[in-house]
């Protein structure tokens, strides 16, 4: 089993490229590679290795995805995916030309084409589709509205796909008219790994190219069925550049016991439910800090952006403290509430700060970056 930690020694060692993509072992003449960065979420942008063959794998199996979802060849799809070194806006734009008959918008970021821009371009070339990370997605509902555009009556989207991870899904859906909202599920290393179908009832791994084991945070030893884990992924289909065995990504989810109602035998996951090498350990007690957001959803004061911190006191206590946006009065009464949400699911006393709608941005980076920052470990400074 290996992770980016690998990864990221190989390139020091070996820069700027590292030996992990095993060009050294091609013979005469290096076989041709695609080049793309991670965005940095975790740390230093890590370099990306693709064979043709092997990438045109992935964007075939995204495209199909796109399809079971309900992708359409009329659709117009507006992506909101980051550009540049970055993989993700380049993969998604190549599935979608690729294989699909689909119209396809590269708007990426909010850096890349303004908020407000990207509002009029859905209004002027009629988009169906949005595509992206579920932040920013739910940012361009509010500031439709701020630009006299109603989401619903003056456009016209449908569908949205993206990584909702544990968002309220039906709470981004009505930010857009109550449309249908699927989530989908992989890391730039490996391309897609599973995505929901139209039940909308987990999702299913790619098996046909992935295969997939859900494995203890501390052993690394495979779980059981219906419990915690890393996901460690296994690309059946990568046989040319980078080859990937045992890639652990870190990211936590838990395989869907029962089986699935439109008779897909494929296994399912849950998703994207956290970060192990996110995680802190507050009093005992683990805390994925990405889970807080659709905690907090169970309040209707709750305008959508936050992020945790992590200190420790002067007795060497820690806490753990949620700061969120909110419309309407910060008082202690609506303090009162948040701690209460927040008790009644992670069983500790959390502090809460709230702060006015579009405080948080320098700080959580949405705006500018694909996966917004949610956690300021502040312990040890």
């Amino acid at each position: 089993m290996f992770d980016k930690s690998d990864i990221m020694a190989s390139i020091d060692a070996n820069p700027p490229f590292g030996d992990f993509g095993g060009l050294e072992g091609t013979g005469s003449g290096r076989p041709p590679v695609i080049m793309h960065t991670t965005s940095g979420t975790t740390g230093n942008p890590q370099v990306l290795l693709f064979g043709a063959k092997s990438r045109e794998v992935q964007n075939l199996m995204l495209g199909r995805l796109y399809q079971f979802q309900g992708l359409r060849p009329d659709d117009i799809v507006h992506s909101v995916y980051g550009h540049g070194m970055i993989n993700g806006g380049h993969y998604v734009r190549e599935a979608v030309t690729h294989w699909t008959n689909a119209i396809f918008m590269s708007a990426g970021t909010g850096v890349e084409t303004r908020s407000a821009r990207q509002v009029e371009l859905m209004r002027d070339f009629g988009a169906t589709v949005i595509v992206g990370f579920a932040d920013y997605i739910k940012k361009l509902a509010k500031v439709a509205i701020e630009q006299g555009i109603d989401p619903v009556k003056d456009l016209n989207i449908r569908m949205i796909s993206g990584h909702l991870g544990r968002e309220d899904k039906e709470t981004l859906s009505q930010s857009w008219g109550g449309v249908d909202c699927y989530d989908w599920y992989g890391v730039g290393d490996t391309g897609i790994i599973a995505g929901e179908g139209p039940d909308r009832d987990g999702l299913y791994v790619m098996e046909d190219g992935q295969f997939v084991e859900v494995c203890d945070i501390d052993t690394g030893k495979p779980v059981a069925d219906g419990e915690a884990g890393d996901i460690v992924c296994t690309c059946i289909h990568k046989d040319d550049v980078y080859p990937i065995i045992r890639f652990n990504t870190h990211d936590v989810t838990k395989v869907v016991t029962g089986k699935s109602s439109i008779d897909m035998n494929f296994t399912r996951i849950e998703g994207f439910l956290g970060r192990s090498d996110n995680m802190v350990k507050i009093r005992g007690i683990n805390i994925f800090p990405q889970a807080m957001g659709p905690l907090l959803e169970a309040d209707s004061s709750f305008a959508g952006d936050f992020i945790c911190k992590a200190v420790r006191d002067e007795q060497g206590r820690d806490e753990f403290i949620v700061c969120a946006e909110v419309n309407g009065p910060r008082d202690l009464e609506t303090v009162t509430r948040f701690k209460e949400i927040l008790k009644k699911t992670i069983g500790i006393d959390c502090g809460v700060e709230l702060n006015a709608p579009g405080e948080l941005a320098p700080l959580t980076q949405t705006e500018i970056r694909q996966k917004p920052i949610r956690l300021l470990d502040e312990r040890f400074k």
